[in-house]
C-alpha cells in the first residue's frame, strides 16, 4: 500500500551492466520498451505509394494532430519493382516509389515508423503486392489444391525455391534501406513486420497448398513419424509412392478412404501447414537480420475476423503461433474488422486478445497491426456506417488487455496509380479498388477528415493521458481462465467429398472457443469477470499454459472432439483438486475419430442422447433448486448425462422432457470439482454467475445498478497503482456505483456513463508527497509530480488526494478537507477540457 510518506519514492530500476543502445526498441516482460522506457505506440496507416509527395506532409501532420506517435505503411514490392526488374526505393523513377523520402519526412515530423515490407502485403493490391513477373517465371509456385485444381487467389507456395529466390532479392534491396533508418541508427523505423496474414488466402478459399514439393515434405514427415506401413494404415496412401500419395492427398482421402483415414489426413494436413508457415516466417526473419535489421522487434500479423465477428480469429493463432512463439524480439499482432462493438461481439475481441496472450511467451506483448478505424463503408456503397465511437470503445478494451502498439488501419486514404505495364484487367492500376482507395478512412483519399477522425483523436487522447501508467501495467484477472485448444481451430481445410471431416468441422465451429452461441465467454465477461486464457496444448513457449490445481478454475467450451493429451491434462487437473466448468458436449473422440473418453471417465460421466432443436422438437431445461426458482428455458441442444454409481454429483439443470440431467456438478475424491453444462442454457447472468460462484470464483469488481453491456477490468503495476477500465458497449447510459473487492470506488460515487462510451480511472497513483486515491475523471497526461491533469466529463466530478501538502485547483473547482484527505470537486459542463490540480 502506498502512503503519503512513500508516495514520492519512485520505483528504482535495477542497475544494469550496460545501457540499451540509443533508440533500441525492445520487447520485455510483455512491455514495449523504447530506450528502456515502457511505451504504448499509437500509429496510423498511411500509404506513401498512394499519395503524391506533396501530400505526405499534410497526412502526417493530421496523423500527429490526432495524437499518434507513429506511422505504419506497407512497402509494396509490386510498386517498387520497375518493368526492367530494377527495384527503386528512392523515387528516382516515380514519386510513388520514394520510400527513403517518406521515412525521412516521418522522422522530421517526429513520427516512428512501423515498416511492413511483405513480400505479401494484401492491401487490395494486385497479386497481393507480388510482381507479375514472379508468377510468369514460376507458374509452379502457384499451389494446387483439392483434386489438383488451382485456387481462386494469387497466393504462392511460400517455400517454393523460385519464389524464395525472388524474395531474397527483394529483401536484399529493401531491408538495407530500413536498416539504415532504424531507431538505433537515428532513424524512425521502430519495428518491421514479416509478410502479412500468412496462410489467410489458403484458409478462406479452402485451398491447401498441395504442390509436389509440399506433398513430398508431407510424405517424409509421415514416414519419419509412422513408418511406411504405419502411414499407409493411418492415411490410406503409401508415402513411398509419390504419384499415388499426391493423388490421394489431393483427393482428401476420397473416394475409398475410411472415415478415420479422412479425419487423420485432414488433421495431419493442418499440422503440416503450421510447420511450413513457421519455416517461412523464420526464413524471412533470418534474411532481415542478415541485412541489418537489429535492435527493433519483428511483428507477425494475424488475420481471421469475418462478418463482424471474431469467432474464426483463433484460426490464425493456430496457424501461425509456431512462427513467433518463443522467438526472441518477435511478437504477433491482431488484424480485426468487427465493426461496431456491442454485447454481441465484445466477448469476441476480449477472447481474441486473451487467446493471443495465452500462446505468447513471458516477453511478448500484445499488439494490433490492423486496428479497424473509419466508417466501415469499404464497398463505397453506403451499405453500412460504423459509428464514430466504435474505434474508441475497441481501443479502450484493447489497451486494458495489454496492447502496447495499435495501428489504426487505414488512417488515410489515397489513390491507386497506374501500373507501368498495363495488365488488361479492367483498370490497369496497382489495386482493384479503383482510382480512389481508403474511402472509409478517418482521412479520405483527398485528405478530408471523416466523421470518425475526431473520435479517433479522442481514443488516442485517452490512451496518451494514462500512458505513463498504462504502459507498465498488466490486466488483473478473476480466479478463472478460459481454455484455448489450438487444434479446435485446425479447421481450415475440408475436402468437399469428405463428409466425416465436414461434420467434424461443423461440430468444432459450433461448440469451440467461446461456446455454443458464444454464451460461455459472453456470460463470463458481461457477468462481471475479467479473465485470461490458458493454452491447453501446453506448448513449450506458451506462458499461459500452466494448469495448477490450486490456481484458477478452468472454463472450457467443449465440442465432442478433444485430443487425448488435453483430456489427460484436464483429468489430472481435476483429480488434483482443480475446478472445471465445461460447456457443450462431453468429449468422446480425438481429432482422427479415435474414441477417447478420458476426461468423462475421470468425472464419472457418460454422454447420453444428444437432442438438437428442430422445426418439430424444442429441447427445454429447468434449473434445479440450487437457484431461486427459475423458469423453464428453451435450449438449442441438450445432451443427457449419466453419472457413474458411487460418484458424488448434483444435477443443476434437467431436461424437462424426461428429467435427465443436462447440467451436473461432480466432486472427486481429491476435492476437485467440475460443472458440466451439456445444453446451451441462455445467457442468464444470474445462472452463470451462480455456476462460477459454486466453483468458488468471485468477482473482483462489482457494479451496482449497471445493466448488461458494461465491461469492467483493472490494470495495475508492481507498486499498486491502478486504472479502472469501464467500457459501456450498451446502447443506453449506465448509472451505477462500483466496488473493488469490498471497497467502494470513489467513496461510493454514483457514476453516469453515456451510452457507448468509456472511462479509465486512476486509483492510488503516486505523486510527489501525495497519493491520488481516486478520481471520477480520466488522467489527461503525466503532470510533473506536483500536478494532476484530468480530462473533465459531462457531469460533475471529484478527486481525492491524500497528502500533507496544500492543494489548489483550476477556477471553478473547490478543495475541501475531509477525514480521508483533500477532496477536489467540480461542476458539470466543459466536457473534455483539462482540469489541473496542484500540490503546493
Amino acid at each position: 500500500m502506498t502512503t503519503p510518506q512513500t508516495a514520492g519514492r519512485r520505483t528504482a530500476r535495477p542497475e544494469q551492466a550496460e545501457r540499451p543502445p540509443a533508440g533500441e526498441v525492445r520487447l520485455e516482460s510483455r512491455r514495449l520498451l523504447v530506450d528502456g522506457v515502457p511505451r504504448i505506440l499509437m500509429a496510423g496507416e498511411v500509404h506513401y505509394f498512394r499519395l503524391r509527395r506533396s501530400d505526405w506532409a499534410d497526412r502526417l501532420e493530421k496523423l500527429a494532430a490526432a495524437g499518434c506517435t507513429a506511422v505504419a505503411t506497407y512497402i509494396p514490392w509490386l510498386v517498387h519493382e520497375t518493368p526492367t526488374g530494377e527495384i527503386d526505393l528512392d523515387g528516382s523513377t516515380s514519386e510513388y516509389r520514394d520510400l527513403v523520402g517518406f521515412l525521412e519526412l516521418a522522422a522530421a515530423k517526429g513520427l516512428s515508423v512501423i515498416a511492413r515490407p511483405g513480400p505479401f502485403i494484401m492491401a487490395e493490391l494486385k497479386n497481393e503486392g507480388i510482381p507479375f513477373r514472379v508468377y510468369r517465371e514460376h507458374p509452379g509456385a502457384r499451389p494446387l489444391g483439392w483434386d489438383g485444381e488451382r485456387g481462386p487467389t494469387e497466393t504462392l507456395d511460400y517455400l517454393d525455391p523460385g519464389y524464395l529466390g525472388h524474395v531474397e532479392r527483394w529483401y536484399a534491396a529493401v531491408m538495407p534501406v530500413l536498416a539504415g533508418h532504424l531507431t538505433t541508427r537515428g532513424g524512425p523505423v521502430a519495428a518491421v513486420q514479416l509478410d502479412n496474414e500468412v496462410g489467410m488466402l489458403s484458409w478462406v478459399t479452402n485451398t491447401p497448398e498441395l504442390t509436389d514439393s509440399s506433398l513430398a515434405a508431407l510424405a517424409s514427415r509421415a514416414e519419419r513419424r509412422l513408418g511406411r506401413q504405419g502411414a499407409l494404415a493411418r492415411y490410406g496412401a503409401d508415402p513411398g509412392d509419390a504419384a499415388a500419395w499426391a493423388s490421394w492427398w489431393r483427393g482428401g482421402g476420397t473416394p475409398g478412404g475410411t472415415e478415420a483415414q479422412q479425419l487423420a489426413l485432414h488433421h495431419e494436413l493442418g499440422l503440416h501447414h503450421r510447420e511450413r508457415y513457421a519455416e517461412y516466417v523464420h526464413r524471412l526473419g533470418d534474411l532481415a537480420r542478415g541485412h541489418g535489421i537489429d535492435g527493433v522487434p519483428f511483428l507477425v500479423n494475424l488475420h481471421g475476423t469475418a462478418e463482424g465477428r471474431g469467432r474464426t480469429f483463433p484460426i490464425a493463432i493456430s496457424q501461425l503461433s509456431a512462427a513467433y512463439a518463443g522467438r526472441p524480439q518477435t511478437t504477433s499482432g491482431s488484424d480485426h474488422y468487427i465493426g461496431e462493438l456491442t454485447v454481441e461481439n465484445v466477448p469476441d475481441l476480449y477472447v481474441m486478445n486473451a487467446f493471443m496472450a495465452a500462446v505468447h511467451d513471458a516477453e511478448q506483448p500484445l499488439t494490433s497491426l490492423e486496428f479497424e478505424a473509419g466508417t466501415g463503408d469499404y464497398g463505397e456503397d453506403l451499405s453500412r456506417l460504423v459509428s464514430p465511437e466504435a474505434t474508441e470503445l475497441k481501443t479502450r478494451l484493447c489497451v486494458a488487455q495489454g496492447n502496447r502498439l495499435i495501428n489504426y488501419y487505414l488512417f488515410a486514404g489515397g489513390h491507386n496509380p497506374p501500373l507501368d505495364e498495363p495488365a488488361g484487367d479492367g483498370n490497369d492500376r496497382i489495386a482493384f479498388t479503383g482510382e480512389r482507395h481508403g474511402f472509409a478512412a478517418p482521412l479520405d483519399p483527398e485528405g478530408r477528415p471523416s466523421s470518425t477522425y475526431e473520435a479517433t483523436r479522442s481514443a488516442v487522447r485517452a490512451v496518451a493521458g494514462a500512458e505513463h501508467l498504462l504502459a507498465a501495467m498488466d490486466e488483473e484477472h478473476d480466479d478463472v481462465v478460459l481454455g484455448y485448444v489450438p487444434d479446435h481451430y485446425l479447421t481450415e481445410y475440408a475436402h468437399p467429398e469428405a463428409q466425416a471431416r465436414r461434420r467434424q468441422v461443423g461440430e468444432l465451429e459450433r461448440f469451440r472457443g467461446m461456446g455454443a452461441r458464444d454464451v460461455l465467454a459472453r456470460a463470463l465477461l458481461l457477468g462481471g469477470h475479467s479473465f485470461r486464457a490458458v493454452d491447453l496444448s501446453a506448448a513449450p513457449h506458451s506462458a499461459g499454459a500452466r494448469l495448477d490445481p490450486e490456481g484458477p478454475a478452468v472454463a472450457l467450451a467443449s465440442p465432442p472432439v478433444l485430443g487425448r493429451e488435453v483430456q489427460e491434462r484436464l483429468a489430472a487437473f481435476v483429480r488434483g483438486g482443480g475446478r472445471l466448468l465445461l460447456h457443450g458436449l462431453l468429449p468422446t473422440h480425438e481429432e482422427d475419430g479415435t474414441p477417447c473418453t478420458t476426461l468423462a471417465d475421470a468425472l464419472g460421466l457418460t454422454a447420453g442422447a444428444m437432442l438438437d432443436g428442430s422445426v418439430g422438437y424444442f429441447p427445454s431445461v429447468r434449473a434445479t433448486g440450487w437457484l431461486p426458482e427459475q423458469p423453464e428455458v428453451r435450449a438449442g441442444f441438450v445432451q443427457r448425462l449419466r453419472t457413474a454409481p458411487g460418484r458424488t454429483s448434483q444435477p443443476l439443470a434437467l431436461d424437462v422432457a424426461d428429467g435427465s440431467p443436462a447440467a451436473v456438478e461432480v466432486t472427486l475424491d481429491g476435492g476437485g470439482r467440475a460443472i458440466v453444462v451439456a445444453c446451451d442454457y441462455p445467457c442468464h447472468l444470474t445462472f452463470w454467475r451462480g455456476l462460477t460462484a459454486r466453483l468458488g470464483v468471485g468477482r473482483r469488481i462489482t457494479l451496482d445498478g449497471a445493466s448488461p453491456g458494461l465491461v469492467a477490468t483493472t490494470t495495475a503495476d508492481g507498486s499498486g497503482q491502478r486504472l479502472l477500465h469501464l467500457v459501456n458497449v450498451a446502447p443506453s447510459a449506465q448509472t451505477f456505483t462500483a466496488a473493488l473487492g469490498q471497497a467502494p470506488v470513489a467513496g461510493g460515487f454514483r457514476f453516469q456513463l453515456a451510452a457507448r462510451s468509456g472511462l479509465m480511472l486512476p486509483l492510488d497513483v503516486r505523486l510527489d508527497g501525495a497519493v491520488l486515491r481516486w478520481s471520477t475523471a480520466e488522467l489527461d497526461g503525466a503532470g510533473d509530480g506536483s500536478t494532476v491533469v484530468l480530462r473533465r466529463g459531462e457531469g460533475p466530478g471529484q478527486a481525492l488526494l491524500e497528502t500533507a501538502r496544500g492543494v489548489t485547483a483550476d477556477a471553478g473547482a473547490e478543495v475541501s478537507s475531509t477525514a480521508e484527505g483533500q477532496l477536489v470537486s467540480w461542476p458539470g459542463g466543459s466536457p473534455d477540457s483539462a482540469l489541473r490540480i496542484r500540490l503546493v
